[in-house]
């Protein structure tokens, strides 16, 4: 826990992208899935894509410091897609992806989504968010919108 920040200072907001600090958490996050995954098998959205409109981004902040961010993409009417979960390293283990998805779960089923699929990467550098959306009731699934399944990439869905 950041020093003098209290338990209950969280604070998620939509976001424009437009702030420094966002950015950067996305500069890094771009960075570390293209680091982590092959050409082919990273599939991001970047800066242009998180601003579409069947796309909303939300930053969260503990206290006056950005923690993480999180984007809920819909695929059709009733499925939404999980996409740019990410924890400022500052707030690693804190709770904040667990924050961000219960956030997004619940924004979802307010907007008649029944269905949320995600895909990730299987490598090591995935194992915390794996175990995270499995504690969350994700299971497996297979390939979603225009995925294509490779020994990369890891597929998961889950009723709202």
């Amino acid at each position: 826990m950041i020093a003098g920040a209290s338990r209950d200072n969280w604070r998620i907001i939509v976001d424009d992208l437009s702030g420094l600090p966002v950015r950067a958490l996305l500069e890094r996050h771009f960075a570390a899935m293209r680091a982590n995954s092959p050409p082919g098998s990273c599939h991001f959205l970047d800066f242009d894509a998180l601003n579409g409109p069947d796309v909303t981004f939300w930053s969260i902040h503990h206290g006056g410091t950005l923690a993480g961010c999180g984007a809920l993409k819909l695929l059709h009417a009733r499925h939404g897609e999980l996409k740019s979960m990410r924890t400022a390293d500052a707030f690693l283990r804190q709770g904040v992806a667990s924050r961000m998805l219960e956030h997004i779960m619940t924004e979802a089923r307010t907007r008649g989504i029944e269905r949320l699929s995600l895909e990730t990467g299987t490598g090591e550098a995935f194992a915390p968010a794996l175990a995270l959306y499995r504690r969350l009731g994700f299971v497996e699934c297979d390939p979603f919108a225009d995925y294509q399944l490779d020994r990369f990439n890891c597929f998961m869905t889950r009723s709202l």
